[in-house]
């Protein structure tokens, strides 16, 4: 049994989980033939899985996976707008990296920003809204007061400590 499943408040923070809560989080993703057109290029709709998974590994890497919100605190996060720059094509076989800050929380949705870069260069960004839902009948929640500090304190975190401007062309900075 998943030993996330097995906490009493779901919300418990596994202390060498948040050790670094002031490193930007990324996800590792190895781009296969599944994800590009014929051309070897990846699909549009593809980043939208990339962006997904690595916000759900966020979660889990922060002691919250999706499944133990659901079933403890019948709560699911759903994506309500997302707003994405598309700046250079991934391609087959690229290892990418795809980063996830929350830019905000607030008590009932979040900001959350990402990007996706290959070997240190920026290939997409995208803002992210996020609302938090009754698992039971996918109606508006406020987050559970045991989790609403800890996201909190990831917002704090990221905004005192700020991701480096990383631009596709280092001569042309934003």
């Amino acid at each position: 049994m998943d030993p996330h499943l097995r906490r009493d408040d779901g919300f418990s923070r596994v202390e060498q989980r948040i050790d670094n809560m002031n490193t930007p989080f990324t996800h590792p993703v190895r781009v296969y033939w599944e994800d590009t057109d014929a051309g070897g290029v990846v699909y549009h709709a593809q980043y939208l899985a990339f962006l997904e998974r690595a916000r759900t590994e966020w979660l889990r890497a922060h002691g919250h996976g999706q499944e133990l919100l659901r079933l403890q605190h019948d709560l699911v996060f759903a994506v309500r707008a997302m707003t994405i720059d598309f700046r250079l094509p991934a391609r087959l076989d690229d290892a990418l990296q795809v980063g996830v800050v929350l830019r905000e929380c607030r008590r009932a949705s979040l900001v959350i920003v990402q990007r996706i870069e290959r070997d240190g260069v920026r290939l997409l960004d995208a803002e992210v809204r996020v609302a938090v839902l009754r698992a039971s009948d996918f109606k508006p929640r406020p987050i559970p007061d045991a989790l609403y500090p800890q996201l909190k304190a990831l917002q704090e975190a990221a905004s005192a400590h700020p991701q480096p401007s990383n631009p596709t062309n280092p001569s042309n900075a934003e």
